[in-house]
């Protein structure tokens, strides 16, 4: 397949720079029939015995504002931790970078970039206590898509409810619509929650610059899947009760864990690229956003009802007015019979 084929065109009108007033005020398109529902409508949708699959990660702050010693202003943003002082991070300056330089971010808090790995800078946090530093000089890295700057109501807003392992540096946005008490309506329904925890790239919303499929090569993303989910998963599934996804990154960890038929727990890196043709061994329901054009996200969400259900559910959404990607509405999927 082409990535031509996933490519769509969105009034940027439509893209939603905020959060609804309330997580629960979202729309939710029941993509099979194209029903218009809420997200308070999940509870309704739930059934007897399913298991739903939270990503339990946690956004750190990890955009950062910084100087050079010549005044010139450096944007970074941390991707990935190679030790608790040692990052991976993309920066962005309007002069070239050199090895061995030094941004200041506060009086008391500096970075030296050490040296290029491609498009990346591994670089060296200088402070006595990391997290303590991001806490107060972060900002929540929101995506470029959203043109403004952070502010305070996205501390609490671009974080799920249920967040509490660090290390995202992008929220599991399907994640942002739940709350304690909706979530508690559906386990009256008989449902269950059940965690995985996959920490979010910054590439995961980044399009895909290949013209085939197959040329693409994904980013890799650290996962863990306790022993308690793989337990209710596997068991769902000989069951034969629904396996709920809430987000891709739950769906990712839940696939990429499946090894001789059934789902392992433990923890491991992992670069699954789901598209259509691929076979979803675990997953048969999912809550998601509405992703990016050309994008994996897109891609992955094709791959669990079809392609051209999705991209029809797409023209649906943008004649009903939908809010897209991070912040917006999201789309229930059940897979292809």
């Amino acid at each position: 397949m082409n990535v031509s084929d996933f490519d769509f065109d969105l009034p940027p009108s439509l893209i939603a720079s905020h959060p609804p007033k309330y997580r629960e005020d979202a729309r939710l398109l029941q993509v099979n029939g194209l029903k218009n529902l809420s997200i308070r409508d999940l509870a309704q949708l739930a059934q007897q015995g399913d298991v739903w699959v939270i990503n339990n990660t946690c956004v750190i702050p990890a955009r950062l504002f910084g100087k050079r010693a010549t005044g010139g202003k450096v944007e970074l943003l941390l991707l990935q931790a190679d030790s608790h002082n040692q990052w991976q991070a993309w920066l962005k300056s309007n002069n070239k970078l050199k090895e061995g330089e030094v941004i200041q971010i506060a009086d008391d808090f500096s970075i030296e970039l050490q040296h290029r790995k491609g498009k990346t800078w591994i670089i060296q946090l200088n402070t006595d206590d990391v997290d303590a530093a991001l806490s107060q000089h972060g900002h929540m890295p929101l995506p470029p898509y959203i043109n403004r700057a952070d502010i305070l109501e996205d501390k609490e807003r671009y974080q799920t409810v249920f967040a509490k392992q660090k290390g995202a540096v992008a929220a599991p946005t399907a994640g942002l619509h739940l709350t304690h008490e909706l979530m508690q309506h559906i386990k009256t329904q008989g449902a269950s929650f059940h965690e995985v925890t996959l920490h979010v790239g910054a590439g995961t919303f980044q399009p895909v610059q290949a013209e085939t499929l197959a040329e693409h090569q994904m980013h890799s993303e650290y996962y863990d899947i306790p022993q308690s989910t793989a337990d209710a998963v596997n068991l769902a599934r000989k069951e034969n009760r629904r396996v709920i996804a809430v987000g891709t990154t739950s769906l990712r960890s839940l696939e990429a864990a499946f090894k001789d038929g059934d789902v392992q727990a433990g923890s491991d890196y992992t670069d699954i690229f789901i598209y259509p043709s691929c076979q979803l061994n675990v997953v048969n329901t999912l809550l998601t956003n509405f992703h990016l054009p050309r994008s994996t996200l897109l891609m992955l969400v094709s791959a669990m009802a079809g392609t051209d259900t999705i991209m029809h559910a797409y023209e649906h959404a943008k004649a009903e007015q939908y809010r897209f990607f991070s912040y917006g509405d999201a789309m229930w999927v059940e897979g292809k019979s």
